[in-house]
């Protein structure tokens, strides 16, 4: 299995100057835009941290989802929430060739966790020995930042902030998240109901 993002988030659509009022920095000065580079690349940062964490795609853009097997011959549930729309669905044999699947032989299955591609009849196409599939889809909380959920901006304010105040810092554990933010994102986080789910 293996996730691409096909187009990725524009500089323009980070919000560079929110983030610069979050960390109370200078304004009016010749060189207000000196540090841009680097707080892009914390934006970019924590906007993936907070991604990875909730399973949710925060700025719509395009990914591609490959696998070599289904999960249930009938569905294939997507990696990231919300999907949008489907952009294609490509069968891949062992030798490479591809054969494009008809839109009318599968579906978007819409669900705020879960979203799948799901068959259109008796179940989705066999994939051969070595072959793979390969589904392409939209998918995002929001088409621009001033549409993303409060909550989940600021949270990506919050840990950006973090990571630019401890930049140099090599001490802490993996995986360690303020906990302003992890109380922030933590509705969007899929639910656990069992052990083995």
């Amino acid at each position: 299995m293996m996730l691409i993002e096909t187009t990725t988030i524009q500089d323009t659509a980070l919000p560079v100057d929110a983030f610069k009022a979050h960390l109370r920095l200078g304004t009016g000065f010749g060189e207000d835009t000196v540090q841009d580079g680097v707080l892009k690349g914390f934006l970019r940062a924590a906007i993936a941290a907070i991604e990875a964490r909730t399973g949710k795609a925060l700025l719509e853009r395009s990914f591609a989802w490959t696998v070599n097997r289904w999960g249930s011959p009938e569905r294939e549930v997507l990696p990231l929430a919300p999907v949008s729309s489907l952009a294609g669905f490509v069968l891949i044999d062992g030798d490479g060739n591809e054969t494009v699947q008809p839109a009318e032989t599968y579906r978007l299955q819409q669900d705020g966790h879960s979203p799948s591609v799901q068959a259109v009849g008796p179940g989705l196409p066999v994939i051969g020995p070595g072959g793979s599939a390969r589904i392409s889809f939209v998918a995002g909380m929001a088409a621009t930042w001033a549409e993303l959920p409060a909550d989940l901006a600021q949270a990506v304010l919050l840990l950006a902030a973090h990571y630019y105040e401890y930049r140099n810092e090599t001490a802490l554990g993996d995986g360690c998240m303020p906990f302003g933010v992890t109380s922030l994102i933590q509705r969007y986080r899929p639910m656990r109901l069992g052990a083995f789910q």
